[in-house]
């Protein structure tokens, strides 16, 4: 954590905020996976704080759906997905990366609309060098890019959370052919300007991605 009398943006940033954010990286990149067991104590001593804003943090992330608190196993717990909150979820994206893809091709600039391909270009060298951890980065990065083109604030912190509660299971990528093909895809109907191939692309997207995950959700 940062020090005291530190200004920059991170030191004004609420530390349960802070640690809030941290927890749910750790969440999202895999390094926190389904079951993993969350202690307050130990977090509190590995960021040098109080357990209060650990457990304000705690409560943060139960609410968006990160972590579920169990009584009878007394203790926090990183949440899983089963299929029918993950169909849940790939509803509502669908809705809203449709609507992100849109906006992107009628409101891209050059200088995004390049960054989209640099990632999508990144994803494909590290899915040929068998990168996984790049390449899952990459296509992260690019939905991230995406929504900054669409360049409606509100509509960023509607697909944020839903960003965060799926990026574990795009870890489960078993199709990176077909995702790096539909992401130039993506790319290219934003390149143009064309906003209903992007929206029509998107859509196929989220499709695609919804059988792949569910087809690896047993439960």
């Amino acid at each position: 954590m940062p020090a005291t009398g530190d200004t920059s943006t991170e030191s004004r940033t609420p530390l349960r905020d802070q640690v809030r954010d941290a927890l749910q990286t750790r969440i999202s990149d895999g390094r926190l996976r389904p079951g993993d067991r969350l202690f307050e104590q130990d977090i509190a001593a590995e960021f040098g704080i109080s357990r209060v804003p650990v457990r304000e943090a705690i409560r943060m992330l139960q609410s968006e759906g990160f972590v579920e608190v169990l009584p009878r196993r007394r203790g926090v717990f990183v949440r899983g997905l089963d299929r029918n909150q993950a169909k849940e979820l790939f509803e509502v994206r669908e809705a809203l990366e449709t609507f992100a893809a849109r906006l992107a091709a009628e409101r891209g600039n050059t200088e995004g609309i390049a960054r989209m391909a640099e990632l999508a270009d990144q994803a494909r060298r590290a899915h040929v060098a068998g990168d996984v951890e790049t390449m899952s980065n990459a296509n992260a990065a690019f939905h991230d890019q995406l929504l900054a083109l669409a360049d409606n604030e509100l509509l960023a912190s509607m697909l944020e959370p839903l960003h965060g509660r799926l990026a574990w299971m795009f870890r489960l990528n078993m199709e990176p052919e077909r995702v790096c093909g539909e992401h130039e895809e993506l790319h290219a109907a934003i390149a143009a300007g064309d906003a209903e191939r992007a929206a029509e692309v998107a859509k196929r997207h989220v499709h695609s991605s919804r059988r792949m995950v569910l087809d690896r959700i047993l439960y």
